[in-house]
């Protein structure tokens, strides 16, 4: 008989083949498991393409450091996020992500220390139950007057004595908080408790520009997903077809792969190409016309493909203009990322980029280059 060890519990011999089943990214691979992710389709299809799916474990843990980096560069005691794509970077956590955005009830607070609490809607604690990179999960963040009324000032009140309380504990006398966006009265109910506060976009972008080896391994395994619905798209891309009818195709495949939204609907066919962000509407697209759009696209991971496409309909010949057109725009694409290189400047980049021909350069896009990442992220040149 065994002997119980004086440093353990239980000398019991674990069955490599009872413990919890893994999916290649760490999370658990149970069918009723909360929490979203790609599903069996996609992975099959990284797996063909000889794509790493990322470590989740190793990837939040590199994006709390990133925060904490940058909350102890700029000195602040701690960062408050209601952007839910910033509560998604410190905590990976999700719930009903588009519709907080315009009602914001979810928020979360990271110390320079790294303590981690968020906030999130009534009765959903168990949606990040998952993650013990959440230190504590609480209600009541939102203030706001479609939940709040009249008493909008009285919750902002409330809301901001539990941060304070939080400063106090973690903040080793620091007052100075960084806030990435608040309702006024959240704002003001802050300051009047003597709270320094200061722009956390700072933080955040800052903190998400770079990446790390796993938020790469995400970004092209989110990539890959969105160019096989891409691929569906231009397979079933035929005259008689509504503009609307081929960018169902598009959210179809990204749900089917486990990806969550898509930012907005820009995709157009024939003069509805130009000027450019007209969005996509039922116009029947014709044989010989062109068909653009751009995905905005938010994946597998929350992680955005930000890609655009030009094709033409039909198996006819593209016309003169077309054919130049598009020669002036694959011209520029390329050699401005030939130009680019580790170490570069974005006044240097700029400086040196091949720009739009003058006689396109009324219709000229808003940027040459943006960073990526849970969505179109700093820098903007």
């Amino acid at each position: 008989m065994d002997t119980i060890s004086a440093y353990t519990t239980s000398n019991r011999k674990i069955d490599p083949s009872r413990r919890p089943r893994s999916k290649p990214d760490g999370s658990p691979d149970d069918n009723n498991r909360v929490e979203i992710g790609p599903t069996a389709l996609a992975f099959e299809a990284w797996a063909k393409a000889g794509l790493e799916a990322p470590n989740l474990e190793a990837m939040r843990q590199y994006r709390l450091q990133r925060i904490v980096g940058e909350l102890r560069k700029h000195d602040y005691a701690g960062l408050l996020c209601f952007d839910p794509l910033n509560i998604r970077y410190v905590t990976d956590t999700t719930n009903m992500q588009l519709w907080v955005t315009h009602n914001p009830s979810r928020a979360c607070f990271v110390s320079a220390d790294g303590y981690v609490v968020l906030w999130d809607y009534a009765n959903c604690e168990h949606l990040s139950a998952h993650l013990p990179i959440v230190r504590e999960v609480r209600t009541g963040a939102s203030f706001f007057y479609f939940v709040s009324g009249d008493r909008v000032g009285e919750h902002a009140a409330r809301f901001a004595g539990e941060i304070d309380d939080l400063l106090k504990s973690h903040g080793g006398g620091n007052r100075r908080l960084a806030i990435d966006r608040i309702e006024p009265e959240g704002l003001l109910a802050l300051r009047s408790l003597g709270i320094e506060t200061f722009q956390g976009q700072v933080v955040s972008e800052l903190a998400r520009a770079i990446k790390g080896p796993d938020d790469i391994k995400a970004l092209k395994c989110a990539v890959h997903s969105c160019e096989i619905a891409m691929h569906e798209m231009q397979r079933q891309l035929r005259a008689g077809m509504s503009e609307n009818d081929l960018w169902s195709i598009l959210h179809a495949e990204n749900i089917r792969h486990g990806g969550e939204w898509i930012e907005t609907r820009i995709l157009a066919s024939g003069p509805r190409t130009n000027p450019w962000f007209q969005e996509c509407g039922p116009r029947i697209i014709q044989e010989g016309d062109i068909v653009a759009f751009d995905t905005d696209l938010i994946g597998v991971y929350g992680m955005c493909c930000d890609i655009s496409r030009t094709w033409l309909c039909g198996d006819g010949e593209p016309t003169p203009e077309q054919k130049r057109v598009y020669r002036h725009a694959h011209e520029q694409v390329h050699s401005n990322l030939a130009l680019l290189r580790p170490g570069m400047g974005f006044r240097e980049f700029t400086e040196k980029a091949n720009l739009a021909p003058q006689e396109f350069r009324h219709n000229r896009y808003g940027v040459l280059a943006h960073g990526v990442g849970l969505c179109d992220e700093y820098p903007s040149l």
